[in-house]
């Protein structure tokens, strides 16, 4: 998504005349946005956004308010992940991407990857995670597995899974077949297409 298409989706929002302001406040007085992202889910709404798959309004409109700021992306990024709440974290993550801030923010993808919250664990494995190094994103493709999260989140996934990767996936396959238990379907298909692969011994 980008900063225009999000716009386009929010035009139904409870109130878009705070957004308006709000944004333009933020582009004025930077340290503003320190107010008006806890408050955004009150004056926006948390609804799905229909032309905007996979959003939420307030994720939406947050990220709005990041990539609207004149600078320092990062160092605002950073203060409001470490401050907010799980609904505002995620925010962040999602905006990431959209953020001209290079590798700058991967320790927050690093946080996001340790926690239990699968939401926080999808969005970290956006398409900021191509700044995360191999062998870090792979453990965090396996922590999708082990929590339950879709792999359909894993942005660059097809690009990205190598042969290290099916090796850990086979390992974890065979744990859980000797515990009776089974990977996820989209594991299991990850598992056999990057097995595929790879070049047979002769």
């Amino acid at each position: 998504m980008t900063p225009d298409s999000l716009r386009a989706a929010l035009r139904g929002v409870p109130d878009p005349e705070w957004l308006d302001a709000a944004l333009h406040r933020v582009a004025a007085e930077p340290t503003a946005i320190n107010r008006l992202f806890p408050v955004v889910g009150r004056r926006c709404g948390r609804g799905a956004l229909p032309d905007a798959p996979g959003w939420t309004a307030d994720d939406a409109a947050r990220v709005l308010l990041l990539t609207a700021l004149p600078g320092e992306h990062a160092a605002y990024a950073d203060t409001l992940y470490q401050h907010g709440d799980a609904a505002e974290r995620r925010a962040v993550l999602r905006a990431l991407p959209l953020l001209p801030i290079g590798a700058e923010a991967v320790p927050l993808l690093h946080d996001a990857i340790r926690t239990n919250d699968t939401r926080l664990v999808a969005a970290a494995l956006g398409p900021y995670a191509r700044h995360l190094d191999p062998a870090a994103w792979r453990q965090a493709v396996l922590k999708c597995v082990f929590s339950g999260v879709p792999l359909a989140a894993v942005a660059d996934l097809e690009s990205r899974a190598d042969g290290e990767l099916a090796a850990m996936l086979a390992a974890l396959a065979a744990e859980r077949h000797a515990a009776g238990r089974e990977l996820p379907a989209d594991a299991t298909d990850l598992l056999d297409r990057l097995t595929a692969a790879l070049p047979r011994e002769a």
